[in-house]
């Protein structure tokens, strides 16, 4: 039996939760360092600290490197989610505010179930087509609502889902390589990957590191090893024991989770028509992820 046709263990649930509020943290994290770091100069440095920390544990716990089979799913998600992703996802997020970002990254899942049914041949439900529409009517309310500050905002939307289709992209490579590597291992090695990826943004991180604050390039090392070291691993561990479609699953939680803390940090919190248009994002995920009820069998005749 394999890990796809089992539920998720206790363990496996208790790794994504630790996912779950870690990447919640992640958006305030990136929003609250927004203004002392450029996208490409964020996404290195917290890749660095990251891939310091994941080297660390990977040491210690002597796994060393990967099967051979493993690395083209490694690479593959090292380029696009470790590294495009997180490049996106920042400059995003300096244009919209966390919570915004989250419900339109969310829409995610269900990417993953359309990039799993065109790659993996798993067809197109005509549940996952409605879903897709209406995340996507979703998409363009929350566009309305931000294009009152100007094309900067839309910009902010369009890099949102250039970011939550890196994000399914990189699941959906992550998952073979995970019948080879470890999740420590796949995680290490993406994260290498993507630090090596945006090496071109080095030069910038020398410069803002030199004029930021103490606190706001801490918080570069905090996403760095939280959200990034021990989160990505976590969810590389619930992974490797359900499906990918379940684990885009609870990610759901995630916008509610970073609408509240980005109250409570940023004071900030989306407009109303923002969050309609994030729950249509997140409604649309869930109606892509559902399964039709069984049909009953028919009452034999007495």
């Amino acid at each position: 039996m394999t890990p796809d046709s089992v539920r998720p263990s206790r363990a496996a649930i208790a790794a994504a939760t630790v996912t779950v509020v870690l990447w919640a943290s992640a958006f305030v994290g990136i929003r609250a360092a927004a203004p002392h770091f450029s996208p490409g100069s964020l996404a290195l440095g917290r890749l660095l600290a990251g891939a310091v920390a994941l080297l660390i544990f990977l040491a210690i716990s002597r796994q060393g490197l990967p099967p051979r089979a493993a690395w083209p799913g490694i690479i593959i998600s090292g380029v696009i989610w470790f590294g495009l992703y997180m490049v996106a996802l920042n400059w995003g997020e300096q244009l919209v505010d966390a919570g915004t970002a989250a419900m339109l990254v969310n829409v995610g899942p269900a990417i993953m179930a359309l990039l799993a049914g065109w790659l993996l041949h798993e067809g197109f439900p005509p549940r996952l087509l409605a879903g897709i529409v209406v995340s996507f009517a979703g998409t363009v309310v929350v566009g309305l609502s931000m294009s009152g500050g100007g094309h900067t905002s839309v910009l902010g939307v369009v890099l949102c889902l250039v970011a939550a289709f890196t994000y399914a992209a990189g699941v959906v490579a992550q998952k073979p390589a995970l019948k080879h590597a470890t999740a420590l291992q796949a995680t290490t090695f993406g994260c290498v990957i993507g630090a090596l990826a945006c090496l071109p943004f080095a030069g910038r991180l020398i410069s803002d590191v030199a004029a930021a604050p103490l606190p706001a390039t801490l918080n570069v090392v905090y996403l760095g090893v939280f959200p990034t070291a021990i989160a990505f691993t976590t969810w590389a561990y619930a992974l490797a024991r359900t499906t990918a479609g379940r684990m885009g699953s609870t990610t759901y939680a995630v916008p509610a989770v970073v609408v509240l803390m980005s109250w409570l940090i940023l004071s900030e919190i989306p407009g109303w028509l923002t969050l309609l248009g994030g729950a249509l994002c997140l409604a649309g995920v869930a109606v892509s992820r559902s399964r039709p009820a069984p049909a009953r069998a028919p009452a034999s005749s007495r």
